[in-house]
């Protein structure tokens, strides 16, 4: 039989009979299905960003120690990952819960998972800028300090109380606030109390350049000594920075002459009663090395950390025949100068009339 007269098999009405599709069609089709879903998904996880933080920096601090979940509560308690289940999902796959390293991240707006876990896992912690001032005393400091660092207050104040750990540094107990110097320093969180104090050390070091130190001597100065007084001129003017360079001439005058120095501000902190508004004769007599009314000289360390501002007014002084000064009666802030004591009386006067006015006691 030719191949033209085989019969054309056809359905009911004539029409040619459909193929079946095949089973094994329809599983590649399902395959193929749940391939671009997972690949859109493992997309998502891997490419998209995760971290929205509206523009404010947040931060996320991982202590020594902790362990992964602990570091992921700390990243949820931020609120600012927006899938939480793909961010875990990308930690295991790069083994982040074997490699946990404490630090202080900044969690940026825009972060993908991926990024963001292997900042993590490398340590790659964003530095705090450390800054201090408003300062009088130690304890103030270390916990001042101890809120840039992973230190305890109780750790760094032990430290500024060591006798062998300061003279290390080549200060004692008390001048080793004359170390720091007010100024921002980039820090990583994670670094210890005696590292920190020896970055302080350095800071220090790297301040008193041979030409501040060569105008400390000019004024007849220790370093510690030139900071000491600075924070004296500060507490006097603390706010016109323009006049402290002849505050800071009258105390060298006085100190020149061997006269008392005589300044209300270490009285108010020999009295550790801070909130003195007024010095009244009852406050001259407090019992303390810091009362320059009744000690010569300068105090044994400084009342206050005195900023690069007022070191240098001591180190750049103004030269004048001035031996006494007092608030102005206008209240500006500014003072009267004096040379002779019957002309620093009567400006006196004048003040407290001013304050009697106002009904300033203390």
């Amino acid at each position: 039989m030719s191949e033209q007269n085989i019969p054309v098999r056809r359905g009911p009405r004539g029409s040619r009979t459909p193929r079946k599709t095949s089973k094994w069609t329809y599983v590649l089709v399902l395959l193929m299905f749940l391939f671009v879903c997972f690949s859109y998904y493992a997309y998502q996880i891997v490419y998209t960003a995760n971290v929205e933080n509206k523009g404010e920096p947040v931060y996320v601090l991982i202590p020594n120690g902790a362990t992964y979940e602990q570091a992921m509560d700390s990243i949820d308690a931020k609120k600012v990952v927006i899938d939480r289940l793909s961010l875990r999902f990308m930690a295991k796959l790069m083994d982040y819960p074997e490699l946990v390293k404490p630090g202080r991240y900044e969690l940026k707006d825009g972060l993908t998972n991926y990024r963001l876990i292997a900042k993590l896992r490398s340590g790659d912690q964003d530095p705090v800028k450390l800054t201090y001032t408003n300062v009088r005393l130690k304890k103030d400091l270390a916990q001042k300090l101890s809120t840039f660092i992973s230190a305890s207050p109780a750790e760094i104040d032990s430290l500024l109380n060591s006798p062998s750990f300061t003279k290390q540094l080549g200060f004692d107990t008390t001048t080793i606030l004359t170390m720091f110097i007010p100024n921002t320093y980039e820090m990583y969180w994670t670094t210890s109390a005696p590292d920190m104090m020896k970055r302080m050390k350095k800071e220090y070091d790297n301040f008193w350049t041979e030409e501040r130190k060569a105008k400390a001597q000019d004024v007849g100065l220790s370093q510690k000594e030139v900071s000491i007084l600075a924070s004296i001129v500060q507490a006097e003017q603390s706010v016109h920075a323009d006049e402290r360079p002849r505050i800071a001439g009258v105390y060298l005058n006085r100190l020149e002459r061997n006269m008392p120095l005589q300044a209300d501000p270490t009285v108010v902190f020999a009295t550790g009663d801070f909130t003195i508004r007024r010095v009244l004769n009852v406050h001259l007599r407090t019992p303390s090395p810091y009362n320059t009314y009744l000690n010569k000289g300068l105090p044994p360390g400084p009342i206050n950390l005195p900023s690069i501002t007022s070191i240098n007014a001591v180190l750049n002084p103004e030269e004048h025949e001035y031996l006494y000064f007092c608030a102005k009666e206008d209240f500006s802030g500014y003072h009267a100068f004096a040379v002779t004591e019957a002309e620093h009386r009567r400006n006196a006067q004048r003040f407290h009339a001013a304050m009697n006015q106002r009904n300033i006691m203390r």
